[in-house]
């Protein structure tokens, strides 16, 4: 933390319970896709239909931004490993006590739907309140003092309050960062319609704004934010108003047209900047932030190439901002649909640089397993089929339980569910007489998907289901209250169209798992099975490793109509080619399957 000079009294901000030592998991990142990127081959880079193959001087090689899901406790202290003291300006709106922190809209058909949070949403909003005021604050101070380690020396933060929590994330800023780091209080403030009896309406918000180290003065570009006078005056130095003169004064003119030009330095109070009430800029997140708030802060406190990061990331306006002003970019967020909304905005940017989506992935779940569920492969399966409301058996390789007749195999933490323990385990049901088996997993090959899982399932006749271990199940809260639920796989149906060298992709049927409250929310809302899908992306010559994003088709407010047949990719190798498409449904649960094309020379 920020050492106080001997001018400066150090503050601390108190609540019962108190924690300092904040925990620093490290973990390695799992790279689940790349949009807009290469793929090396032998001959040749190929560039993506919709990437920049054009990157300015300034982009490091090698270099992709990052939009990352998870929870940022975990992710922050796993950045700290490449990007300690690294971190220009870190902008974050984090969640306030209104209750709608994590709702938003999403479309379904031609009209939009609530979509109430996700489960771990939900948990993580009720687990940052539930002691009221000071588990709000230890929330808060784990990631701030993470954020300090991650701010470079010339860097800074800004922190967007509401008056609901604004005056403890202040006290915990001048803790943290130190009170002589402090630089503004900037006020935004909005109109807007209010039915309010009991006190004046609230029409403002508060960013505080501290820098790392207040010997430096590069956290802030006074020239990049300055604003036009009001007509017939204007101010120059510290504020003052300067009105006009009788007597002529050429050089006084000169000077005062001089400052006319360039305009003066916007003040703390921002009233230039409307709300998004009724914005054409809004994408269905209440708590969305207008992009011209992002552009001032971005532009005032970081340069061309700088790294911003945004751990409390929502419908990604400080990424798109950051990327339309040519700075690099980190972005975190627990929410699927959060990821999908910026991925979708993010693509909506022509000429986007190259970006990779993250997540600690089977990471977190071996680090779960070894402190939570129990290191002990036997304590781990007896932990999921509880779960699950199965039983242990022994005597098998690959089978770890029973429930109602069907058998039970669980996949690992660390690892997808393959084609090949797939088969493994229906044969070993096949030779023990055993008619059915239920195979829970937490990931899931390329190449696994019902229509693959029907093959072999078909050749041994056993009756075979497949479901997600969700990730609820790594969450006490979710576990305690009984809340983890187990969804079978989505179902896709593609159809490819091959002309020689030319391949064409079609959508021709999905399935979405979703719970049966949902299901029973939207189904009234479908009239058929595209309303479920809100993003479908291909990958024409899949690795075998990381999907690489070459097309895509995606919903929008403006364009809801979706697009179920691919533009022609055409293939300079003949022979087979491996083919993934990715379905996002209308929640963020994406799905996959994988197929083989046939191309002539």
């Amino acid at each position: 933390m920020a050492e106080a000079p001997q001018d400066y009294e150090r503050v601390e901000l108190v609540w019962p319970g108190k924690r300092t030592e904040v925990e620093r998991v490290r973990l390695p990142f799992q790279v689940i896709e790349r949009v807009n990127d290469v793929r090396r081959s032998r001959e040749r880079q190929a560039p993506m239909l919709t990437g920049a193959t054009d990157l300015p001087d300034w982009w490091p090689e090698g270099w992709r931004n990052k939009l990352i899901w998870g929870d940022n406790k975990y992710v922050l202290a796993s950045l700290l490993e490449e990007f300690a003291g690294k971190v220009d300006l870190i902008y974050i709106d984090p969640p306030f006590n209104t209750g709608t922190d994590f709702s938003y809209e999403t479309t379904v058909g031609d009209t939009s739907v609530e979509k109430l949070p996700t489960l771990v949403e939900e948990l993580a909003y009720r687990d940052t309140w539930r002691e009221g005021v000071g588990s709000y604050c230890q929330m808060m101070y784990d990631r701030l003092v993470l954020a300090h380690e991650l701010v470079a020396p010339s860097g800074c933060i800004y922190v967007h309050c509401d008056p609901t929590a604004g005056h403890f994330i202040r006290a915990l800023l001048d803790e943290i960062f130190g009170q002589h780091n402090f630089r503004n209080e900037i006020v935004w403030a909005y109109t807007g319609p209010s039915n309010t009896k009991e006190w004046f309406p609230r029409k403002h918000d508060t960013i505080f704004f501290y820098v790392k180290d207040r010997t430096n003065t590069r956290a802030f570009n006074r020239d990049a934010v300055r604003v036009p006078y009001k007509e017939g005056s204007f101010t120059m130095g510290g504020g003052g108003s300067l009105a006009r003169r009788n007597k002529p004064d050429t050089d006084y003119l000169t000077g005062a047209e001089e400052a006319l030009k360039r305009g003066k330095v916007v003040e703390d109070y921002w009233t230039d900047i409307p709300s998004l009430s009724v914005s054409s800029e809004r994408v269905g997140y209440d708590t969305q932030k207008p992009k011209a708030l992002l552009d001032r802060i971005i532009k005032a406190s970081s340069a061309t190439g700088g790294l911003v990061l945004d751990f409390f990331a929502g419908s990604g306006t400080t990424l798109v901002a950051a990327e339309q002003l040519g700075r690099r970019w980190i972005g975190v967020d627990l929410g699927r649909f959060a990821v999908q909304t910026t991925r979708k905005r993010l693509l909506e940017i022509p000429e986007c640089r190259p970006f990779e989506v993250q997540n600690l992935g089977r990471y977190e779940r071996r680090y779960w397993q070894g402190t939570e569920a129990g290191e002990a492969i036997h304590d781990y399966y007896r932990f999921i089929l509880e779960l699950y409301g199965a039983r242990p058996i022994a005597g098998f390789t690959h089978l770890h339980g029973e429930r109602d007749g069907r058998f039970v195999h669980v996949g690992a933490t660390d690892a997808p569910v393959t084609l090949d323990e797939l088969d493994r385990t229906i044969e070993e049901c096949a030779a023990n007489g055993l008619t059915a088996v239920d195979v829970l997993g937490w990931e899931w090959v390329m190449g696994l998907n019902p229509a693959g899982k029907d093959e072999l399932a078909a050749k041994h006749q056993v009756d075979v289901r497949l479901f997600h271990i969700p990730r609820e199940a790594m969450d006490k809260r979710a576990v305690e209250a009984g809340d983890v639920r187990f969804f079978e796989l989505s179902v896709i149906e593609v159809v490819a169209h091959t002309d020689r060298a030319s391949v064409e992709v079609e959508l021709a049927g999905f399935l979405p798992a979703v719970d049966d409250y949902m299901r029973q929310k939207v189904s009234e809302k479908v009239t058929r099975w595209s309303d479920w899908i809100d993003y479908w992306s291909i990958d024409f010559a899949f690795d075998g490793e990381t999907f690489l994003n070459q097309w895509q088709a995606y919903r929008t407010r403006k364009e809801p109509k979706l697009t179920l047949r691919s533009d022609p990719h055409t293939y300079e190798d003949p022979g087979e080619h491996g083919v993934v498409v990715k379905v996002i449904d209308i929640f963020g649960n994406d799905t996959t399957h994988e197929l083989r094309v046939t191309v002539e020379p």
